[in-house]
């Protein structure tokens, strides 16, 4: 097959495949993500217990996606589960999906805006009234204290 050949056939896996924008449309501009980042909110892993930033954050505010973000937790809902990673026992509404790890064993959250990794949700724990904790790798998030302007939202080029 000679060179065109194979960049004709590249390019039309990377259309068909669904990579590339709509006619007309630039493709979507997320935040950028260094490597770690990478590793943990798009391969899906998770930061080292205990060294995240936002583990022992107890500021008032809201907690974004990294990617793009959109809001994900009020710091009201954030509490000390003692597990090594920041806990919350509520999303903000619409803000985070839930997925069956596929082992069947745990529930993965992503941000429901872009699908970013974020941790683990776990139910009947009871470590609040609420008995869920949303355990979140601090490297998922980004902090906006109370009273600061949060960033707009970075969102796929789509129709509503």
């Amino acid at each position: 097959m000679n060179t065109l050949a194979r960049i004709l056939a590249l390019a039309t896996i990377f259309v068909l495949s669904g990579h590339a924008a709509q006619a007309g449309e630039p493709p979507v501009k997320y935040n950028e993500l260094d490597y770690e980042e990478k590793r943990v909110i798009l391969q899906k892993g998770t930061e080292a217990p205990f060294s995240g930033e936002y583990e022992e954050n107890w500021a008032k505010g809201t907690y974004l996606c990294k990617r793009c973000n959109a809001p994900l937790y009020e710091s009201g809902a954030k509490f000390n589960a003692r597990c090594g990673w920041p806990s919350f026992d509520d999303d903000i509404p619409a803000a985070v999906n839930r997925t069956m790890d596929a082992d069947g064993r745990r529930t993965e959250i992503t941000c429901a805006n872009c699908g970013g990794h974020l941790g683990h949700v776990f139910l009947g724990e009871g470590f609040t009234k609420k008995n869920t904790r949303h355990c979140v790798n601090s490297i998922s998030m980004v902090f906006i204290p109370e009273g600061e302007e949060l960033p707009p939202v970075i969102k796929e080029n789509k129709e509503d």
